[in-house]
């Protein structure tokens, strides 16, 4: 065990560059598949009720309960941009919790011209994780968890390899109903660039933060997440190239237009979500993204750029799950999920059928009759 965190640390100093959007490669593996996440807003951390689907951003989240468990994932994206997750999970006992599982992206099919217009015929472009999971409980309280993730991106004739580690932990108290997780994604490189002796493009590093509280008397879930940690740095004043062409404005005018207040950098990493959950079998779920809503509503009319919802049922042993979120005013992705433990299919059909016990009446009881004493008479010489 300290052997992984020795090992966790050092790559997280190698790899820890700040990065946002646009200046890493393999930008498929922020975007949030599950319909749960993408209906809370893009992130849920530290809830831990045994849902598989939350194991690909926190491998800590991993328990013995979610053996044998199948899961599918499809996610409607933008611009006919199909994206998907299907994993299996199985419990080694002492060894932990392991899955496997492969996350991709469809970019779909494009035409291929020349300069001239001249139709060649069409391409395609893809990308691959392959996700290997561990999860582990240290006891009753804290479990640790990692995923391994070999990357393959197809970009046309361009093809990349890269390698990416996530580490995990979380702290969950039953009584309380408080959950507290710690994430470092995407600590790793590209090992192979698209063009040869390139130099290797930085992968999507992230760390992340989140807390949950279930309430004590209401059926209600409530989290918060904080992203981007490793870069507080996260606004983009999209008016810049405005006010400095502004030959109106002094020097320090425009500095102080185009600074960013530190409470709207501090609230871009976070994440709002909350879920009413009336029964086991039934949920309901809201999200805000404010760093979504902040870079993708217009100022003039936001609308509900940056909000999600969602809601997950269960019908026998499949669990469903639905998540929408909005991203723009242009566009919404739609998330559908499917769930189900395939040991809950044998496990009944191994145990012996009972045969109904049959009720037995009761014997009569037989009256035996007592018997009548015969007199007998004695003979004459004994009477005399």
């Amino acid at each position: 065990m300290k052997l992984f965190f020795v090992m966790s640390l050092l790559l997280t100093g190698l790899f820890s560059t700040a990065q946002i959007g646009g200046n890493s490669t393999y930008q498929f593996l922020n975007v949030p598949v599950s319909s749960r996440v993408g209906a809370m807003g893009g992130s849920a951390l530290s809830i831990r009720d045994d849902d598989p689907n939350l194991t690909l951003n926190n491998p800590s989240l991993l328990t013995q309960p979610m053996s044998t468990t199948v899961t599918l994932t499809y996610l409607n994206y933008f611009a006919d941009i199909n994206y998907g997750y299907v994993s299996y999970i199985h419990d080694f006992k002492k060894w932990g919790t392991f899955s496997g599982g492969l996350n991709y992206i469809d970019y779909g099919k494009f035409l291929e011209t020349d300069a001239g217009g001249n139709e060649l015929g069409n391409f395609t472009a893809d990308e691959y994780a392959f996700v290997l999971g561990w999860g582990k409980s240290i006891d009753s309280l804290f479990s640790v968890g990692a995923n391994l993730k070999p990357i393959y991106s197809n970009l046309y004739e361009y093809h990349s390899f890269g390698m990416a580690l996530d580490i995990a932990a979380t702290y969950y108290n039953p009584k309380s109903n408080v959950g507290v997780s710690a994430t470092v994604r995407n600590i790793g490189m590209q090992i192979t660039t698209y063009v040869e002796g390139a130099e290797r493009e930085p992968i999507p590093f992230e760390i992340q933060l989140g807390v949950s509280k279930k309430l004590k008397y209401v059926p209600i879930r409530l989290s918060v997440d904080l992203v981007q940690l490793q870069n507080w740095n996260l606004a983009f004043n999209d008016s810049t190239y405005i006010t400095n062409a502004n030959n109106k404005l002094t020097e320090e005018e425009k500095i102080e237009k185009n600074q960013t207040s530190i409470w709207d950098e501090a609230f871009r990493h976070v994440i709002v979500g909350a879920e009413i959950i009336p029964s086991k079998s039934f949920s309901v779920r809201f999200g805000l993204n404010i760093k979504r809503r902040a870079e993708l509503g217009l100022d003039d009319r936001a609308g509900l750029a940056g909000l999600s919802w969602g809601f997950g049922f269960r019908i026998k042993k499949f669990y469903f799950s639905y998540g929408s979120a909005r991203y723009h005013l242009a566009g919404t992705s739609n998330h559908f999920t499917v769930s189900t433990n395939i040991g809950d299919f044998y496990k009944n059909d191994q145990l012996p059928v009972q045969p109904k016990e049959k009720k037995v009446k009761p014997a009569k009881e037989n009256k035996v009759k007592p018997v009548k004493e015969k007199k007998v008479k004695a003979p004459k010489s004994a009477q005399e």
